[in-house]
């Protein structure tokens, strides 16, 4: 009988088909409870420990939220200067003494790698909530996720990545899932912005195809666009975020042109690269997109303390 494998979450090479198909499964279980008001008390007396080194809103509320709607606490530092790496502490050491203060923890950091480094250091939960250019593996099993809700099914679509290619994590995650089944993607971005190669190799052998192009017109074949916003802050030259920046627009004209109902994803903050006229259609669903994310992060933080969950 399958069990549930993993007591961290730090990446998605982790994951198997079977996996994710269980993480899906265990998910629409978490949504029935939450509806029906079952969830609250499943992590009663567990607490969170929130270590965000880095900027966030969607990832680090989601995450509090869910915890604190299964009846666990929060506890939390947000940025460098209000903790004590910000007078030399190594992160190491402040994972060992967080230990002491709760069950699990979930972080956020600059530097790639940073989500092992302090996994390695406790012998309680650690999940990844996004690690410089690295990986975002939660974000990416909320997007599945949102896929697998919004139309009913993973294999057989057609998705559009559009955007950040090359650093961004969401997207690098994200790939990282969907190989396992029959998907063709348009990977849409300017050149100096495409897929790492390295990314495009992992695909070999697996049930997914892509196709590169610049036309962002290769969205009216797509059933799913994933939007990404061009990443000032992963910029090591200033000039070629400027350059860059404005590449794509994603408006309301450009949605209703498709010849499939192409339902839109983003995994927000937006700046110039999706248009607001998009919010009121009705396939526009990165908002519910983030209501997927707490319920999705309420799944894993049961698994990875070892709560079963069960239907009604």
């Amino acid at each position: 009988m399958y069990q549930f494998p993993h007591k961290s979450i730090l990446d998605t090479d982790q994951f198997s088909k079977e996996d994710l198909d269980f993480i899906i499964q265990k998910t629409n279980v978490m949504k029935q409870l939450l509806h029906s008001g079952k969830s609250f008390g499943m992590l009663n007396g567990k607490l969170l420990d929130s270590l965000f080194f880095e900027a966030s809103t969607r990832t680090r509320l989601s995450f509090e939220s869910a915890m604190e709607r299964l009846g666990g606490r929060v506890i939390s530092t947000v940025g460098f200067q209000f903790s004590s790496i910000s007078k030399g502490e190594t992160l190491y050491d402040t994972m060992k003494m967080v230990e002491a203060y709760a069950d699990i923890t979930v972080i956020r950091h600059p530097v790639e790698g940073s989500s092992r480094i302090a996994a390695g250091a406790v012998k309680m939960p650690v999940i990844n909530a996004g690690d410089g250019a690295g990986q975002h593996p939660t974000q990416a099993l909320l997007d599945m996720y949102t896929i697998k809700s919004e139309k009913g099914k993973l294999d057989g679509l057609t998705v559009g990545f559009i955007g950040d290619l090359k650093y961004g994590r969401t997207i690098h995650s994200l790939i990282k899932l969907l190989k396992f089944y029959d998907i063709h993607l348009y990977l849409i971005s300017p050149e100096e912005l495409t897929l790492p190669d390295s990314y495009k190799k992992e695909i070999d052998g697996y049930p997914l195809s892509f196709e590169e192009t610049r036309d962002i017109k290769k969205i009216w074949e797509c059933d799913v666009i994933y939007v990404t916003r061009i990443q000032e802050e992963r910029f090591p030259d200033h000039k070629e975020y400027d350059r860059l920046k404005e590449t794509y627009k994603v408006n309301k004209e450009l949605i209703l042109a498709s010849k499939k109902n192409t339902t839109v994803l983003h995994p927000l903050p937006r700046v110039n690269e999706l248009s607001t006229d998009v919010d009121d259609l009705p396939n526009a669903a990165y908002f519910r997109q983030a209501e997927y994310g707490v319920i999705v992060r309420m799944t894993l933080l049961c698994l990875c303390l070892g709560v079963e969950i069960n239907a009604l």
